[in-house]
């Protein structure tokens, strides 16, 4: 547990917004080797990336430490910005940028979403016994183990988190019961792979028409649907007063308070109607629906889009959505910090499983957007609504513009429910591969 040198959520709070007022201070050059720098590497990387280097460094840290003081007592601290940011700030972003939401030109965006979608998940399902055959050829002992200590086991729980989230992880620990003591080394695969593979798509946005020309893709449907906004945006255009940025946070996190109020009774419902059900198999399927998480997500969208067809969709004029912008830079910095780059090399061969499954995730995807000519913004959001989630989808597809922000939360929410089953096949044949 080494302890980073600010343990003071608000001093580490402050340190990430500092960081962001750099980021757009810079960003907002026009000449000179930030605007070139900028050309190359997008500003929401660096919201990401930034806070990386301070947790590697040693600066903050997310993670669990610990303060002995003189007298020999031992404090324990984590922090909470990421919690924070992902239950307040995140679900209030997607009102806010859901508040402009366009259903007809969204389901004018036709099935190569969902296509691109399912070709990650089937990326995921394929990648992890295809990983396992690759890197047992040069390091058996990496993908080996026996009993409720073999790495398969392990894997069954990255196959969980990335196809569905959290919930589903956790079902697939409870599934295969892979060695706790074990566990956390998983869960640092999870994290170091999946957010490489993040910052390479956010890395890719700033390059997305270079993409899109080489994918041949056709970008006319997206095109509209943000002309549509940006049209519609002009047209109730105003200065906003002190009045209407207080309605705006009233909506925001008015709707926040209530999802978590009937999160928390749904979660409480489903659990317990989940946990009546014989099959331990089916209990393991739909134990998503006593996510906490899930239901506020999914609460927090629907009622944004109710409010989408009522007068609230005019604040996007008053700046609705570049409010919400504001809370999901938040949480990229906050995202950012849980990845410390120096934690790489310390278990290389599970990291190398990962690296080399994810690499087969992306392969798919890039193979299938070139054969249908999909868009990158397709192939970014299918594959983040899978390996990232509610907490990463949102961000990936706001960064092409705010307005795709529900397109994300939408499939992300999809992967929730069907992140169990595609675990389980994608384990089946992980097991099949190691002890081949």
């Amino acid at each position: 547990m080494n302890t980073p040198l600010f343990t003071n959520d608000a001093i580490v709070f402050g340190i990430l917004m500092i960081s962001l007022g750099f980021i757009f201070y810079t960003e907002s050059k026009t000449s000179g080797f930030w605007h070139k720098f900028y050309k190359i590497v997008p500003g929401l990387f660096m919201a990401y990336f930034i806070p990386a280097v301070f947790t590697s460094l040693g600066i903050i840290s997310p993670d669990e430490w610990q303060i002995t003081n003189a007298a020999g007592e031992i404090t324990k601290g984590k922090s909470q910005l990421y919690h924070i940011a992902s239950r307040f700030l995140l679900p209030a972003a997607l009102v806010l940028m859901t508040l402009s939401i366009d259903l007809k030109a969204i389901s004018n965006l036709g099935s190569k979403a969902l296509i691109m979608f399912f070709t990650g998940t089937i990326g995921i399902v394929i990648g992890g016994p295809l990983a396992i055959l690759l890197i047992s050829i040069f390091s058996p002992e990496t993908v080996g183990g026996a009993d409720f200590d073999a790495v398969w086991r392990g894997l069954s729980t990255l196959a969980g988190s990335w196809i569905g989230g959290g919930a589903n992880q956790t079902a697939m620990f409870e599934i295969y019961k892979y060695n706790p003591a074990k566990y956390g080394g998983m869960v640092f695969v999870d994290i170091v792979v999946a957010n490489i593979w993040m910052a390479i798509l956010l890395i890719g946005i700033g390059k997305k028409d270079k993409i899109n020309k080489w994918l041949k893709a056709d970008t006319s449907a997206i095109e509209e649907l943000k002309e549509k906004v940006s049209t519609f945006t002009q047209g109730v255009k105003r200065n906003p007063t002190l009045t209407d940025f207080m309605i705006m946070l009233a909506i925001a996190f008015g709707t926040v308070g209530f999802g978590h109020f009937a999160s928390k009774f749904l979660s409480t419902l489903f659990s317990d109607l989940v946990a009546s059900i014989e099959s331990q198999t089916w209990r393991n399927v739909f134990s998503f629906l006593g996510s906490g998480f899930f239901w506020l997500i999914s609460i927090s969208t629907i009622v944004a889009i109710i409010l989408s067809f009522t007068k609230a969709k005019n604040y996007e004029g008053a700046g609705a959505s570049k409010l919400g912008s504001i809370f999901i830079y938040i949480l990229v910095a906050t995202i950012g910090m849980k990845m410390d780059l120096t934690m790489i090399f310390d278990n290389l061969g599970l990291i190398a499983i990962g690296l080399v499954w994810m690499s087969i995730h992306a392969g798919l995807l890039i193979l299938v957007a070139k054969l249908i000519k999909a868009p990158y913004f397709f192939l970014a959001v299918g594959s983040q609504a899978n390996v990232g989630g509610a907490a990463s989808a949102p961000i990936v597809a706001s960064a092409f513009h705010p307005s795709l922000a529900t397109v994300g939360v939408l499939l992300a929410v999809f992967g929730y429910a069907i992140g169990t089953v595609g675990a389980i096949l994608c384990t089946i044949l992980m097991e099949l591969s190691a002890t081949l």
